[in-house]
């Protein structure tokens, strides 16, 4: 009994002692990449030969550290944005142009970067939450459900009503194609509307439009609304598939529209999409076929996408910009929003009576409001409203906040 009592004693002495081991091993390898740092930023004419011989001594570290440094640059050159000359715009756009004028079936991949206008902000721009966020920078943002289809988005519809645009495919949540008039058919939302909520149970599923966001209290892997089928009573859920979920629902996500689309493509504009959630998506880049009988690939987007290599033209312009030019290339009109003509007032579902009091996010009204009320996106108004909490846009706005540490 002795013995394993001395046993058990030598052997939990022996752990700790391996623990220590580690963090004082750790604690060195910190204690030198300090030391090698502070020596790299020196200039070599001011190293004195002790310096030379530790960097010498720590050949290993150095190269770590010159990787480092070089990943580093390489990022930030990815997240600059860069602008065309208007006389490169120019040439480009009629080169796109040409591009929509002859392709037999143009599949259109839009991004965060279409909404922009509309004062909705992106992720992972220089001025998008998690860009500021991780910068330390506060962010704050009015109610989304006061953004309205930009020019961008009406002249996609225009497009697709010209049957130069056969279907698009957005990752965007806002809705805002289903606002500007485009077709349900001819639109993927893969990552779901932030106006749409379903009942599950219901075979087939059964969908509801609202006037509002439905995704209040949901985030991920919960995306109960509160609100229940009026024709089962089972609970109903949102369309949103978060970072980390695979999306299922038929509806609005309409994932077989896309793949369809894709298989038929021959020409793919992506407008205001990084492509780094969308590049992994296989069955939307026709990646089995060779590469000569793939779709063509267009890209506008300030930013490096990490398709630009496989794009026959790359415009760097924002996307209203480019859009408003290439429709004057196209002679076509673009169609102006009206709110009181927005399809979501006529798809919108009533709520039952015991659903009234449910949410606390704004409704959209046929009609705009006060100045007030419909300030969304003009100076001080993004300033002074609080940061939006909870649903698809606040689940991305925490998943870019750095945790504080606590004292």
């Amino acid at each position: 009994m002795a013995n394993q009592t001395d046993r058990a004693v030598s052997s939990r002495v022996e752990r700790k002692a391996l623990q220590k081991a580690k963090i004082m091993q750790r604690e060195n390898e910190k204690e030198i990449i300090r030391l090698v740092r502070r020596i790299l930023k020196k200039p070599e004419a001011e190293r004195s030969e002790e310096d030379t011989s530790v960097l010498v001594l720590h050949k290993d570290t150095v190269e770590e550290l010159c990787k480092r440094k070089i990943r580093r640059i390489e990022l930030q050159r990815k997240q600059e944005e860069l602008f065309d000359t208007a006389d490169d715009l120019k040439s480009k756009v009629w080169h796109l142009a040409a591009a929509v004028k002859q392709a037999k079936h143009l599949v259109v991949y839009t991004g965060a970067g279409i909404s922009t206008a509309a004062s909705i902000p992106d992720y992972r721009g220089p001025n998008g939450v998690w860009t500021q966020l991780q910068k330390g920078r506060a962010v704050s943002s009015s109610d989304l459900s006061k953004a309205e289809p930009t020019l961008t988005h009406m002249c996609i519809k225009m497009l697709n009503k010209e049957m130069l645009v056969k279907h698009v495919v957005s990752q965007n949540c806002d809705g805002l194609h289903l606002r500007s008039g485009l077709p349900r058919h001819a639109l993927s939302e893969l990552h779901g509307n932030m106006f749409i909520e379903v009942c599950t149970c219901c075979s087939p599923v059964r969908e509801y439009v609202r006037l509002f966001d439905v995704t209040e209290r949901t985030s991920l892997h919960r995306h109960s609304t509160g609100r229940r089928c009026c024709h089962c009573g089972s609970e109903l859920r949102d369309t949103i598939v978060h970072f980390g979920e695979r999306g299922t629902l038929e509806q609005p996500l309409n994932w077989k529209g896309a793949a369809e689309a894709a298989k038929m493509a021959d020409v793919i504009l992506c407008l205001g999409s990084s492509l780094k959630v969308l590049k992994k998506y296989a069955c939307l880049w026709c990646m089995n076929k060779p590469a000569s009988k793939r779709p063509k690939l267009y890209i506008i987007n300030l930013q490096w996408t990490p398709k630009d290599d496989l794009a026959v033209l790359k415009i760097n312009a924002k996307c209203d910009d480019v859009m408003s030019l290439l429709m004057e290339e196209l002679h076509l009109q673009i169609p102006v929003y009206d709110r009181a003509e927005d399809p979501i007032f006529n798809l919108a579902a009533p709520l039952r009576p015991d659903d009234e009091d449910s949410h606390t996010r704004a409704v959209i009204a046929r009609h705009a409001g006060s100045p007030k009320e419909s300030s969304f996106g003009e100076p001080g108004g993004a300033a002074e409203a609080t940061a939006v909490q909870g649903g698809w846009f606040g689940r991305g706005y925490g998943k870019g906040r750095k945790k504080k540490k606590t004292a």
